[in-house]
């Protein structure tokens, strides 16, 4: 998507040259985004008020179907609680899923008049190459996100806080915090996307 050239263009576009951060966080059977399921995905968006500072807006998220030979570990389930058989997990296939975030995020792009939206996670190049390897599997055209460019707050947090732990990260930058409910894909992407707004908007502050 293209931002034509006769659309006025938004306060957020102009903060990030034309790309939207989504923070997104995905909880998953294993390490290895070729093999292992992608169970869970959530995705944040941000919104810029008058004083140009970003706060957390909209969240939607999905449980996801393991796909078809997808290999299961068991000690990645017990971190993360999940029980991909459970009966009311009410989760939809990873095809269904993706273009239902998709499209809320080509809202967003066309609401902020970005061309591009930039995944903002936690170590976001492990959510980014599970988005990505799903992209695949589900053989799907359009893929909002830039496919190398991202925002990590992992990376953001070690220079503005001298932390890289999402717990300790978000504790230094008072952003409540309860390790029991870590490990949801929802809440994850809340707090980092609370963290990711803490950091810039503290910068911002810096450069005025």
């Amino acid at each position: 998507m293209k931002t034509p050239e006769n659309t006025k263009t938004t306060p957020i576009s102009r903060r990030f040259r034309g790309l939207l951060p989504i923070v997104v966080d995905v909880e998953t059977s294993g390490l290895n985004p070729a093999t292992d399921a992608l169970l869970e995905i959530a995705a944040v968006t941000l919104g810029m008020n008058g004083d140009g500072k970003l706060y957390r807006d909209q969240t939607l998220s999905y449980h996801v179907e393991a796909f078809a030979g997808a290999r299961i570990d068991a000690e990645a389930l017990e971190v993360t609680g999940i029980d991909p058989t459970h009966p009311l997990r009410f989760a939809l296939p990873e095809a269904q899923a993706l273009y239902r975030i998709f499209a809320f995020i080509e809202k967003e792009l066309q609401k902020t008049t970005c061309y591009r939206a930039v995944l903002v996670g936690h170590n976001a190049w492990f959510d980014l190459s599970f988005v990505l390897a799903a992209v695949k599997r589900a053989r799907i055209r359009y893929n909002p996100f830039h496919s190398f460019t991202t925002f990590d707050t992992a990376s953001l947090s070690a220079i503005a806080l001298g932390e890289t732990v999402l717990a300790r990260a978000t504790r230094r930058a008072r952003v409540p915090f309860d390790v029991e409910k870590a490990h949801s894909a929802i809440y994850d992407a809340e707090r980092t996307a609370e963290l990711f707004c803490q950091i810039v908007n503290r910068w911002g502050e810096l450069r005025i």
